[in-house]
């Protein structure tokens, strides 16, 4: 990856991107998924490529189609398993359908489908195989409307006789209702079982894949958040329960593939029960606890453990001071790979199950996902990132955490600068840290102050849809710290900030700026703020209590906190942190009469986390104030994340052009899509 990608944004949407990893059940085929752009705006397109898990022979390209492909897995023979809404030669189902590519060669060809398509394949080493499917709660995967011309007798039982008219309203019976950027419902998914080998997977019923949970609501993910047997007898699947005052919580449910019968290995008010991963013998499931925060406690994330035929639910690593996520078992079972986020990197540690006790196991400034364990024990296989280089396949061994770089199917990163760390301490002596990018240059560069979002995360990786090295090859430094609330650093540094969103964090990103700024390469004349999510909560909150800054970029950021509490898809999980006297208290829009800040807001209108009512009420407050000086990008289009190419690329040309404009003083250019 040249970097001259990073100079142009619409060259850069075009870099392939890494994202996947999967392996044989033999240890013997990696497999990975690789996304490209199809021109300027339109969709991205994954192509599932082979790594050697050697490293001895370079990657090459397994499928290509118009539709694209994702990975499911692997056959116990080591086919590949990929889903795909490319053409079915026999005619299939609603959107995406099992392939199987045949590992001796050969053309891929459909195993399973269904008529509201598939997603969450799992397959055990028995063959059996477990997939989700989007179902309206009558049974049937889509609603079919009579034509106009229709007699009464072709008109389905579903939709009165002599409606013509197409019907997009949905009637909801419980929340929520909406999910980031699409509506729930009418269709909820379903699990269905059969057997790979199955001449009949391509229908349902008797001889085919098996309907074996019914209509059970909100109750199963569209993400897949299950895991079968290896036995092939039963799934551990996420099980979401209605909770008093519209909230849920999650459960882990056994369901028999054969009989559809259901019990709750781990259910307790009060937490959620997530990620879990069955022992290879079959005898026990990992996962993950989250222990719900309130008023004054932010909560708790550990690996809990169970026996599969019931039994009390162990905390293994309730006692240790980070929040482990992507858990694998090793093959001999006294052990999982975790991943959890330090100091500003996301390391693999590895979890002794019977002990409790953590390892580290890799040991440099890298960020690592979508673990994978060898059969034999030797290696984890993982994506590595770090701020300034993109996913790459890597092997790690283990115990001892030597790394070693795979042949990828993309180009390695060559970021247009280097990075560097800063520390300072806040008022309150707690250590505090950053990274920053800088430009190869020796003139003192103007910078820009960039905060994360969640708030409980950590900037530790490789970012795609608002990549700060653009802003690097355009001159600007970039400061990226991990101000209170932020993971990484124990639940002390969380709780900091906890339920008080303006203060502390607030004041840790002012003490790390002033930092950053005593250094010599830097223009402590010249900077700005670019922030999304809660970053853009937090521009706008730098907004309205200090003047120190040139200019302010503000995307999808929370502006009035009553407003957004009552309208977000899952009100109920911040609503337990902030009281309405801390809603009052923390909200941006108390202070708009106080700035003075070019402000650049971006939202999109299919944003349903936080919802454009924020975008629109900050727009409006600001150009009732002092309008000529403030933007408003909108995509009526785009969810919280700018996902499509020309967009993203308008983002970054948008927020450049803002930030020269009243950090370097030249003059306003719109990027040239705009008009």
């Amino acid at each position: 990856m040249s970097p001259g990608a990073f100079h142009d944004p619409f060259a850069y949407v075009r870099l392939p991107r890494m994202a996947g990893l999967w392996l044989s059940p033999d240890g013997r085929r990696l497999v990975v998924g690789v996304s490209t752009s199809e021109g300027d705006n339109g969709r991205r397109r994954t192509a599932l490529w082979e790594v050697d898990p050697a490293g001895e022979r370079a990657a090459r390209q397994l499928t290509r189609s118009d539709e694209g492909e994702s990975g499911a897995g692997f056959t116990p023979d080591g086919d590949l398993l990929f889903l795909s809404s490319r053409p079915d030669p026999e005619g299939g189902g609603e959107g995406k359908a099992l392939w199987l590519l045949p590992a001796a060669g050969g053309d891929a060809y459909v195993v399973a489908s269904l008529p509201g398509g598939m997603h969450g394949v799992q397959v055990s080493a028995s063959g059996a195989l477990v997939a989700g499917s989007m179902v309206l709660p009558s049974g049937r995967s889509e609603r079919r409307l009579p034509a106009a011309d229709s007699e009464p007798d072709e008109v389905s039982a579903e939709v009165p006789s002599g409606e013509t008219a197409e019907v997009t309203a949905i009637l909801h019976e419980e929340f929520p209702v909406r999910m980031w950027d699409h509506d729930l419902g009418p269709k909820r998914p379903r699990l269905f079982a059969g057997a790979l080998g199955e001449p009949e997977l391509r229908s349902v019923g008797e001889g085919g894949l098996r309907d074996v949970t019914g209509h059970v609501g909100r109750a199963l993910d569209t993400e897949g958040d299950w895991e079968i047997t290896p036995d092939g007898r039963a799934v551990v699947a996420t099980w979401q329960v209605g909770v008093a005052g519209g909230a849920q919580r999650s459960a882990l449910a056994v369901i028999d593939l054969a009989t559809g019968e259901r019990r709750m290995i781990a259910d307790e008010e009060g937490h959620d029960f997530t990620s879990p991963r069955v022992s290879p013998d079959g005898s026990r499931v990992a996962f993950l606890v989250r222990r719900w925060g309130s008023v004054d406690d932010p909560g708790d994330i550990w690996v809990g453990l169970a026996p599969l035929g019931g039994g009390p639910v162990e905390a293994v690593t309730a006692e240790w001071d980070r929040w482990p996520h992507s858990p694998q078992w090793t093959p001999d079972g006294t052990a999982l790979v975790v991943a959890a986020d330090d100091h500003g990197r996301s390391p693999l540690w590895l979890v002794d199950v019977a002990a409790g006790e953590v390892s580290r196991l890799t040991g440099d400034d890298a960020a690592y996902t979508d673990p994978r364990v060898a059969p034999d024990g030797r290696w984890v296989y993982a994506l590595r990132n770090t701020i300034a280089s993109a996913p790459h396949p890597v092997r790690v061994a283990i115990p001892t955490g030597e790394i070693e770089l795979l042949p990828s199917p993309c180009a390695p990163t060559f970021v247009p600068g280097k990075l560097e760390e800063v520390t300072a301490q806040a008022a309150d002596g707690s250590p505090l840290r950053a990274w920053l990018a800088l430009p190869l240059s020796e003139t003192p560069a103007p910078l820009i102050l960039w905060v994360h979002g969640g708030p409980m995360m950590s900037w530790n990786v490789w970012k795609w849809q608002s990549n700060p090295w653009l802003a690097v090859a355009h001159g600007y430094a970039v400061l990226m710290p991990d101000p209170a609330l932020s993971t990484g650093y124990g639940l002390d540094f969380i709780k900091r900030g906890w339920g008080a969103w303006g203060e502390t964090p607030y004041t840790d990103l002012m003490t790390i700026t002033d930092a950053a700024l005593a250094r010599p390469d830097l223009d402590a004349t010249r900077t700005a703020v670019v922030g999304a999510s809660f970053g853009g909560y937090m521009a706008n909150w730098i907004a309205g209590h200090t003047e120190r800054f040139d200019a302010i970029v503000s995307h999808a950021s929370l502006w009035a906190l009553d407003q957004m509490m009552t309208t977000t898809d899952h009100p109920f999980y911040w609503l337990r942190e902030l009281t309405p006297d801390r809603l009052e208290a923390n909200s941006p829009h108390r202070s708009a009469g106080a700035i003075t800040t070019p402000m650049l807001v971006i939202h999109g209108d299919n944003d349903y986390r936080v919802p454009i009512g924020e975008g629109l009420r900050l727009w409006r407050d600001l150009i009732t104030r002092v309008g000529d000086r403030h933007k408003f990008l909108y995509y009526p289009d785009e969810g919280h994340i700018v996902s499509k190419p020309g967009n993203l690329a308008v983002w970054h040309a948008t927020m450049l052009a803002f930030l020269d404009h009243h950090v370097r003083g030249e003059k306003w250019q719109r990027p040239p899509l705009l008009g």
